[in-house]
């Protein structure tokens, strides 16, 4: 039976392994719990792995030299290994597991247990590697009363009813976390409300505190989602305005007393001045003062503040043609660019909108020059089939990462940006919407957890392919039987582009329910009542963003800015993000737009029956209650993506009068 709750740290047992005495004991002379936990890892990982009784104690510095056998752990502050990196060598019956931190050495114990997991070869070893990006966090939008704010896989593992929850679940959750590099935790919703906003007080700091130790021993910073009208909510003050001398002074004990609880709290995340949240604009003051204020408190603490972009209007008229959400985090904080402190970073999210199946990448990044910067993405679906749908986001991050923004001669790549690379900055990384609840499997769908450990594993190293992450995540999570590694790595790397193929097609969007976004209503999200959001009308569908439009493509560099703003050279999957077309416009694959959107959506339930074929073969190959937990999983989205592609190509139908040139049934 599989042991769900520990998800890819189920450690399975490997057949076949020859070198057993080489891996029965596990060595530590830094007494640190960090390393305390590395040593356990390895302990419980090598034990379940080769069935047999593996030990770790504690030695004296240089005893190592007299070991016959077995596997090492180093803390050498002297190493020219990165901070957080890690180095494995092998000399004869011995591996050493080196960092230079004990955190660098909790990676390399984990790298060594995936290299075993992944059944690769430990006869030669000469392993070196540091993270990509700096931070790489979590962020989770639980709600204190235990719901979650798009959450999909049950309540939260963080709060019940206004209460802190400490468990084994927190630790393995822990643990899950640090085995693919994530390095920061924001536990509570963005949405700060009510009780949340009290979190920072006495009456939840204790809690907050054993959280933390636990955190700390896995090389996790907690961090926590700020209220910026706190002063005014639980301080007894009238205003919260930035600048005023008591809400500094409010803020400076506030902070104060945080850190006397817990020594090594990594900052806040706020969201200020957007969807109805509390912000600097009410005291007509910028973001930059904002964030300042908040940061120049908590800098003698080594704290950060990460200041959301995700910054717009929703009550305006989108009505208006020249009225386009997407200008607005660009328009917002361009202008401020260099004016906020060395220990803020802005997140922005990977595409200039809401974290739709497909977006350009934000202008932002590559646009901001003097500011630290965050890509935020968004490992729970909440556009992308809510953990209801199998959508491996995976490749969607891959291409972000990869993009030119041509900000530079060279390092212009969203990856460079957010290593910290391109600019010479050390506050950057990358940021995921955690996607995680107390179901029994962590995620609600079990491939789904395949995102949050692809989100650890590709901002830990950037260079990963999607494939290579997925493979990984299957070999340690499911089985090393060739069938199960390529039927679901297939249903993996499919399932993006068939999710995409019957919902929206052509980078358009949207198309869901309000509130709830889930299921196909084409003219139904509730911040585009006229479904202006993709402007379909009888003739055609899409946003005019050029120069004739919005003006949205003059916020990219050359030859950016030129490739989208012309039909003929704009990549055809951002088609009607960028353009309004006509119905009888012909693409490049010669068939017209309307033609294309019928048969994308025949596609897209195609795609979805050929993913249930893939998993049906794997029944008996793998854990029988994920099997059939996925497979009602797959049933559902099978049945959905008929609703997809039934609504959609009915509603261009009758908007459009042009019949399926292939004489299929359009309701």
């Amino acid at each position: 039976m599989m042991n769900w709750g520990k998800a890819w740290l189920n450690y399975k047992k490997i057949d076949g392994m020859e070198e057993t005495k080489l891996l029965d004991e596990i060595y530590y002379y830094w007494e640190d719990p960090i390393i305390v936990n590395a040593a356990a890892e390895l302990e419980t990982a090598l034990t379940k792995m080769q069935e047999i009784s593996v030990t770790s104690r504690r030695i004296e510095k240089g005893e190592e030299a007299k070991l016959p056998s077995g596997v090492i752990l180093q803390v050498e502050e002297s190493s020219s290994l990165d901070k957080e990196g890690y180095r494995i060598t092998r000399e004869e019956n011995k591996i050493f597991i080196e960092g230079k931190e004990p955190t660098g050495v909790l990676y390399g114990a984990f790298h060594l247990i995936r290299l075993i997991g992944c059944g690769e070869s430990i006869e030669r070893l000469a392993i070196e590697e540091a993270p990509s990006n700096p931070n790489r966090m979590l962020n989770h939008w639980d709600n204190i009363d235990g719901s979650i704010e798009r959450g999909y896989a049950g309540k939260s593992i963080f709060f019940d009813k206004e209460n802190i929850l400490l468990n084994d679940r927190t630790r393995d959750y822990a643990r899950l976390c640090a085995s693919v590099g994530i390095n920061g935790v924001v536990i509570n919703n963005v949405n700060v409300r009510g009780a949340a906003t009290r979190l920072i007080t006495k009456e939840y700091l204790p809690q907050l505190k054993k959280m933390a130790d636990i955190f700390h021993g896995y090389g996790i910073k907690l961090f926590l989602s700020l209220n910026f009208a706190a002063p005014m909510e639980i301080g007894g003050l009238t205003l919260a305005d930035p600048l005023d001398s008591q809400v500094i002074t409010w803020w400076k004990g506030a902070f104060k007393e945080i850190y006397e609880y817990i020594p090594d709290f990594g900052g806040f995340l706020v969201k200020a001045d957007s969807e109805g949240r509390p912000g600097p604009f009410t005291y007509h003051r910028t973001h930059a003062e904002g964030a300042n204020m908040l940061a120049e408190i908590i800098k003698p603490y080594g704290g950060i503040i990460v200041w959301r972009c995700f910054v717009y209007n929703c009550k305006q008229d989108w009505r208006d043609r020249l009225t386009d959400r997407a200008k607005a985090g660009y328009d917002n904080f361009m202008p401020l660019d260099g004016k906020f402190n060395d220990n803020v970073i802005l997140q922005i999210k990977n595409g200039p909108m809401d974290f739709q199946v497909r977006e350009p990448v934000s202008p932002l990044l590559g646009g901001l020059r003097h500011t630290n910067q965050i890509l935020e993405v968004q490992v729970t679906q909440e556009y992308t089939g809510q953990q209801r749908h199998v959508c491996y986001l995976i490749p969607m991050w891959e291409e972000v990462l990869k993009f030119k923004t041509y900000c530079g001669e060279k390092a212009d790549t969203v990856a460079d940006i957010v290593s910290g690379r391109t600019f010479y900055q050390t506050n950057c990384g990358m940021a995921g919407v955690a996607n995680i609840g107390n179901d029994e499997n962590w995620t609600g769908h079990d491939l789904a957890a395949a995102n949050w450990y692809g989100f650890g594993r590709i901002s830990w190293d950037t260079t990963l392919t999607a494939e290579e992450i997925a493979k990984e995540w299957i070999l340690m999570t499911f089985s090393d039987d060739e069938r199960v590694i390529e039927n679901i790595t297939g249903i993996l790397m499919n399932s993006w582009p068939a999710y995409e193929k019957y919902t929206s097609p052509l980078g358009i969007g949207w198309m869901v329910n309000p509130g709830h976004h889930y299921g196909p209503n084409v003219d139904g999200y509730e911040y585009d009542r006229w479904g202006t959001y993709h402007r379909a009308d009888c003739k055609g569908i899409g946003v005019e963003r050029g120069q004739a439009g919005t003006g949205y493509t003059l916020q990219y560099h050359e030859p950016n800015a030129s490739m989208y703003e012309k039909i003929e050279t704009c990549p055809e999957e951002l088609l009607l993000f960028f353009h309004y077309i006509s119905y009888t416009h012909k693409l490049k694959s010669g068939k017209t737009l309307i033609q294309h959107i019928y048969d994308t959506h025949f596609e897209g339930v195609e795609d979805v029956e050929e993913m249930i074929k893939k998993w049906k073969a794997l029944e008996g190959s793998i854990d029988s209650d994920a099997f059939e937990r996925v497979t009602l999983r797959l049933k559902e989205q099978l049945s959905n993506s008929k609703d997809w592609r039934d609504i959609v190509n009915s509603y261009f139908y009758r908007k459009s009068g042009i019949a399926d040139g292939k004489n299929r049934t359009i309701y």
